[in-house]
């Protein structure tokens, strides 16, 4: 894809924990509440506008608590005033409703799969009655959908979506390559979907999380065709094959060097939320 000529400025979203890296995977994943508020305060300093965040029990083990979801919102906006938060209602960290009890929080966003695909050892499971029931607590409690599609299906059924809907406008569509048996980092994939959400939705905004070692190029490729990114230790526990990434800090930190190597300004939270069509607060 080839960049815009006034390029927009790029959202830098960091996902700061996750529900599968663990401290033996790298010493630098935050798991308590503390730790995921230190580390997207780093974060949010070294330039990314959103963070999407999945909590753990005092074991260390993903869990839906809404109450540790409470105490996190209230400690990221205490340290990161205006970041937008953005809650997971991914499948690891509970099932059925467990995983949109948060929702009543208000978060600014909160991830959405629309559709069901292959993980390496498990199907991730997300049936019409659970999407849609996702979808209208969404609706409800004011929160805004993030899409992650981890196929081209994903797009069609967001799209679809947001015609009948289920969905407000626009969509905010984010593009997850890299999942073992699921959509592998390719570049002609990457181009089409781009290509084909701006023919089914031309005001939908997007974005790219790659998983691992494709963090990177999905980071690269993102910033150059225009369109937003996510990065952090979520999706990338090694920056390569041998060494460790440092902190949700270094990562951001990379995404802001892309951007600078492709003239895209990085977005303020004041802009990101503008272009999501978010409120602002302070």
């Amino acid at each position: 894809m080839q960049p815009s000529a006034s390029p927009d400025p790029c959202i830098i979203c960091v996902a700061i924990t996750g529900s599968v890296p663990t401290k033996a995977d790298n010493p630098a994943v935050p798991i308590t509440v503390a730790e995921q508020v230190e580390s997207t305060q780093e974060a949010f300093e070294a330039g990314a506008a959103i963070v999407h965040a999945h909590v753990r029990d005092d074991a260390g083990r993903p869990t839906s608590d809404p109450e540790r979801f409470a105490r996190l919102k209230e400690g990221l906006e205490k340290h990161c005033p205006g970041m937008i938060i953005q809650f997971s209602t991914g499948g690891r960290s509970g099932s059925g409703a467990a995983r949109g009890g948060m929702l009543p929080l208000k978060p600014d966003m909160a991830s959405l799969a629309v559709g069901s695909n292959n993980f390496p050892t498990r199907v991730y499971e997300n049936p019409p009655d659970l999407v849609d029931w996702l979808a209208a607590e969404m609706l409800e409690h004011g929160v805004k959908p993030e899409i992650e599609a981890f196929d081209l299906s994903h797009i069609f059924q967001a799209v679809r979506m947001s015609h009948d809907g289920r969905l407000k406008t626009p969509l905010y569509v984010q593009f997850v390559m890299g999942v073992k048996n699921a959509m592998p980092v390719d570049h002609e994939v990457f181009d089409f979907y781009v290509r084909t959400l701006k023919r089914l939705a031309p005001d939908a905004l997007w974005c790219g999380a790659g998983i691992g070692a494709g963090q990177i190029m999905l980071n690269d490729w993102c910033i150059a065709a225009g369109g937003h990114v996510r990065t952090g230790l979520e999706d990338n526990v090694r920056l390569d094959r041998t060494t460790l990434a440092p902190s949700n800090a270094a990562l951001v930190r990379r995404a802001v060097e892309l951007c600078e190597k492709h003239d895209r300004p990085v977005a303020t939270w004041q802009q990101a939320r503008e272009m999501l069509g978010l409120p602002l607060r302070a």
